[in-house]
């Protein structure tokens, strides 16, 4: 055999060898995007949800965690039902993702649109937000108890994003708590919702913290309580001489009304294993930057995250306390 003849059986040998390398390779690295993943908000922009996913959007791309692009879409319409109704008819396709508030439950249960969080694949629990009343800072009210006597004088104007959504949701249980009747006026975002209170518009609002800040620190926004159990962990000041903990729960003001709302990623349904698995390392990955921290310091939000059976768990309960709370406020859809 000649030393010519040698070399090609060689080389032809090796070859199936080579030919699995880049198999074995990208096995070894798991799935991955292969064109830019469009990342669904169900809300207008401005708000919290769509401040998130902008975050997120950044901080991929600074890091360079993922090598297709982020695109954050808003699909607002229908109270977020657009958003939710393209995700699911997006069947196995692992290049879609939809960050969530709590419109995941109350959507569906107010308007009776054909849709179930189910059908979704759950990916990770990001985080839980707070809700505040804020009122505008030249208002005289100081207090809770300020606000509610207000409210029992003359009907207050209560400003919210969308309509038997979360900010309702919560002015309905203020009515309940107090027996003040407040007007709900509905607007396309959170961000809407503090300038239109900031312009004196409106009376108060129930936003979210990130939602207001930027106001809160210009002086022209002031925070009454939160909607929580406890206080807020952040002790760094975010206006010249108050911090997120200094702001007292409604509780300890006489206000037994509490809500907390989801931050969470989805994918669309029938997608794989390994897919879902290489986004939840994407977020793991996002939760470990700076930046991540600094959202979550200048938001004031728990920080809590599941994923998995636990996260499945904690969306069941809370689609069902969601459907008994808008039950109670009478927002269900006639079909429920």
């Amino acid at each position: 055999m000649t030393h010519r003849s040698i070399s090609r059986r060689a080389t032809m040998l090796s070859l199936p060898a080579l030919l699995a390398a880049p198999a074995a390779a990208r096995a070894q690295r798991g799935w991955e995007p292969n064109r830019p993943v469009q990342f669904i908000v169900p809300a207008g922009t401005g708000g919290g949800a769509d401040q998130m996913a902008r975050v997120i959007q950044g901080i991929v791309s600074k890091h360079s965690l993922m090598k297709q692009p982020l695109v954050v879409v808003n699909k607002a319409g229908g109270a977020g039902a657009e958003g939710f109704l393209e995700a699911k008819g997006a069947r196995a396709n692992p290049h879609m993702l939809v960050i969530t508030l709590s419109n995941l439950f109350t959507t569906p249960l107010a308007t009776g649109v054909p849709f179930n969080w189910r059908e979704l694949t759950p990916v990770k629990m990001l985080a839980l937000d707070e809700f505040v009343l804020w009122v505008n800072a030249n208002s005289p009210w100081k207090s809770v108890g300020e606000f509610v006597e207000a409210a029992k004088a003359g009907r207050l104007k209560v400003g919210g994003t969308g309509s038997k959504q979360e900010d309702q949701i919560i002015t309905a249980a203020l009515t309940k708590a107090t027996g003040a009747q407040f007007t709900y006026v509905p607007f396309r975002g959170g961000g809407e919702v503090a300038v239109q209170l900031v312009g004196g518009h409106i009376d108060a609002t129930v936003n979210n913290p990130i939602e207001a800040v930027t106001h809160w620190r210009s002086g022209t926004l002031r925070p009454l309580c939160v909607f929580d159990g406890k206080r807020l962990a952040g002790t760094e000041k975010m206006t010249s001489d108050a911090s997120w903990s200094d702001i007292p729960t409604c509780k300890e003001q006489g206000l037994d009304v509490e809500y907390l709302m989801l931050r969470g990623i989805f994918m669309a349904p029938g997608v794989q294993p390994q897919q879902v698995a290489f986004f939840t390392s994407l977020l793991d990955k996002v939760r470990e930057t700076p930046e991540w921290a600094e959202l979550m310091q200048q938001g004031a939000f728990n920080t809590t995250a599941l994923t998995g059976e636990a996260f499945r768990e904690w969306l069941a309960r809370e689609e069902a306390r969601h459907k008994e709370l808008m039950q109670e406020a009478g927002f269900l859809a006639q079909a429920q």
